[in-house]
This record gives C-alpha cells, sequence and structure tokens, in this order.
C-alpha cells in the first residue's frame, strides 16, 4: 500500500482481490480501530503498514469544535480513509439508534458498525438488542454492520433484516484468545450472502491466517495491533497474513485424513516388507 495525493493507493497484490461493503469497493480486507496507540503518529504509522483503508471510531471521540491534529475524523479522511463510526458504549437499542442518529449528523455518513453490548465485564454484544436495533436503522436508512456472537442464528437473523455484512467475535474484546469458536464461524460463512468480517479477540497475525482460511471476508483488530510491542510491525504482519490465509482459501487445502498417505510411489521398492535379512 502506498499513499499518492493523499489517497491510500492499492499495491498489485491488493488490487486483484477487491470485496464489497454496501456501497463501497475494496481492497484491503483488513480494518483497523484507531483507539489505544501509544501516539497518534503509531497509529497512522500502523495504518499505513496494514495496508487497511476502513478505520473504526467511537461516535463519542467526534469532537465537532477539535481542530488540527485534535480532529481524529479529519486526521483519517485528510489522509484518504473512510471512517467507519461505531456505537461503542451503547447497552439498548434505543441508544445505539440515537448515537447513529448523532453519527449521521456530524459526519454526514449512513455507514454504522453497530455495537450494544451486554455488560462492562464481559462486553460480549447482547444479541436481542443488537437484533432490534439494527431493525430500525437498516429502516431509517443506515447501512449497518452489527458487531455479534459467533452464533450462526443470530448472524443469520441479522443479515435477514437487512445487514450489509455481519462481524461475529471471535472472543471477548480485547482478549487476543483468536477464534475460540471455527466451526460457527465456518457455519456463518457457509449460510451468508453478506460479507462476514471478524471482529474481537484476535491476537496475533496467526489468528488473522485462520480467519481467511475459514472463509471470512475481512477481519477487524484494533488492541492486537495497537499494544503489540512494536504496532507497525504487527500491523505489516496482519496485511501479510490476511494475504496469505486468503490465498490459501482460495487455493483449497487438501482433505484432512485419519492415517497417513504417502507421496511418493509405491512401485520400484526394494525388497519386500518381511523379507528375512540375510
Amino acid at each position: 500500500m502506498t499513499e499518492a495525493n493523499g489517497l491510500i493507493q492499492p499495491n498489485d497484490s491488493d488490487a486483484h482481490d477487491t470485496w464489497r461493503l454496501g456501497d463501497l469497493d475494496l481492497h484491503s480486507r483488513v480494518i483497523l480501530g484507531s483507539a489505544r496507540y501509544p501516539s497518534t503518529q503509531v497509529m497512522l504509522d500502523a495504518l499505513s503498514a496494514a495496508g487497511t483503508q476502513l478505520v473504526t471510531m467511537a461516535i463519542r471521540r467526534v469532537d465537532p469544535k477539535a481542530t488540527g491534529g485534535e480532529n481524529l475524523y479529519e486526521l483519517l479522511t485528510d489522509r484518504g480513509y473512510l471512517v467507519l463510526p461505531n456505537t461503542a458504549g451503547c447497552f439498548t437499542a434505543q441508544e445505539a439508534v440515537l448515537t447513529a442518529e448523532l453519527a449521521r449528523e456530524a459526519l454526514g455518513t449512513s455507514l454504522l458498525k453497530l455495537e450494544v453490548i451486554a455488560d462492562e465485564e464481559t462486553l460480549l454484544p447482547d444479541p436481542i438488542e443488537t437484533v432490534a436495533a439494527a431493525a430500525e436503522l437498516v429502516k431509517r436508512g443506515f447501512q449497518v454492520l452489527p458487531y455479534t456472537n459467533d452464533d450462526p442464528v443470530i448472524a443469520q437473523r441479522l443479515e435477514d433484516v437487512g445487514c450489509i455484512a455481519v462481524m461475529p467475535l471471535a472472543a471477548p474484546i480485547g482478549s487476543g484468545l483468536g477464534i475460540r469458536n471455527p466451526h460457527n464461524f465456518e457455519l456463518i460463512v457457509s449460510r451468508a450472502s453478506v460479507p462476514v468480517i471478524v471482529d474481537a479477540g484476535l491476537g496475533t497475525a496467526s489468528d488473522v491466517a485462520l480467519a481467511f482460511e475459514l472463509g471470512c471476508d475481512a477481519v477487524l483488530l484494533n488492541t492486537a495491533v495497537a499494544q503489540a510491542r512494536d504496532a507497525v510491525r504487527m500491523a505489516r504482519a496482519v496485511r501479510h497474513a490476511a494475504i496469505s490465509g486468503r490465498e490459501a482459501f482460495l487455493a483449497g487445502r487438501m482433505p484432512k485424513r485419519f492415517y497417513a498417505d504417502a507421496s511418493s510411489p509405491m512401485e520400484g521398492r526394494i525388497g519386500a516388507r518381511n523379507a528375512a535379512w540375510p
């Protein structure tokens, strides 16, 4: 990924495998968050290293009075990034809908990452409130990307109400535990007709590779990159992992077997298995 005239441009390896998210055609399958970095400059360097196009930002961090480097939204958009506002901190559908409306008024976008949390300890999504909020937001013209559990039934319900993607968690937010239930992700992917984006709980590049090997369309990371010892290097690793995992998925892995299957031909062997030594 390179920058030209202030806009993010793909390298050849990115440009050949685009995906569609609502009205957007994207070449990067890595979405990054904008929080918890050691500094603003580290964040910007990490975004560039990851090759990301889409960056999430909590709506409560939008300060319309901020100027220059203090205005995160302008800082990102001036560099060519697309901003995905989220409703982090909401605990009911009503709170999420109100927050979404404020975001649309402040930022002029209907693209929204929906987060409705069940409690402050686990930060797990509340599936009932999430589905209710998603249905209402779709009616109001939002393009909704809901953070949800790794439950194939809930994922299907969210697609049914009109969400443009589903974002099941790999593990609790910030845990870095990686994908706890690969089988559920395979089920979600097999049934979905919208993009499946792994959200929350990824800890390192190998988790990202697995997400793509399972057939997911994109990943969203924040803490895994921002809190790494070297955030920029981890961002670069994540980008390469995404490409590798996606390539492996498209290539198609060999079938698993219970017993060994020799790769060398049996013809031309010297002697029989039970032949006596002379």
